[in-house]
């Protein structure tokens, strides 16, 4: 029951939106898997928390994809760490992925409120 709980207020991000995320907090500039993950929860809001299970398969796809590029690197803990970066492809990805997303969004909410669309009319 617990662990019911514990999941009600978990959000479950769409097919591809995970792959969107990271894209764009790799657009600020290079990052290792932690603090991709850290930063997609800082910038929203706390809402999205990526786990370890998703995070990594994203990333070794995003990776096959030639979207992102990978490399070792020591941090200032002085640990090997792996960090990521977009590629040229990985941007126009990127874009691609930032237009199906307002297209989607957008179709959501005339969905969700049909009658603020028609006072605009």
């Amino acid at each position: 029951m617990l662990k019911k709980a514990r999941y009600q207020n978990k959000i479950e991000l769409l097919q591809g939106t995970l792959d969107l995320l990271i894209l764009q907090t790799l657009q600020w500039g290079p990052q290792h898997g932690y603090g991709i993950s850290q930063q997609i929860r800082t910038n929203s809001g706390e809402v999205l928390q990526v786990d370890t299970g998703s995070l990594y398969p994203a990333l070794h796809r995003l990776e096959r994809q030639k979207a992102i590029k990978s490399e070792w690197k020591v941090s200032e803990n002085n640990q090997q760490v792996k960090v990521y970066r977009l590629t040229a492809n990985g941007k126009k990805q990127l874009a691609d992925e930032r237009s199906r997303w307002e297209q989607l969004s957008e179709g959501i909410e005339r969905a969700l409120n049909p009658q603020k669309l028609e006072g605009e009319a």
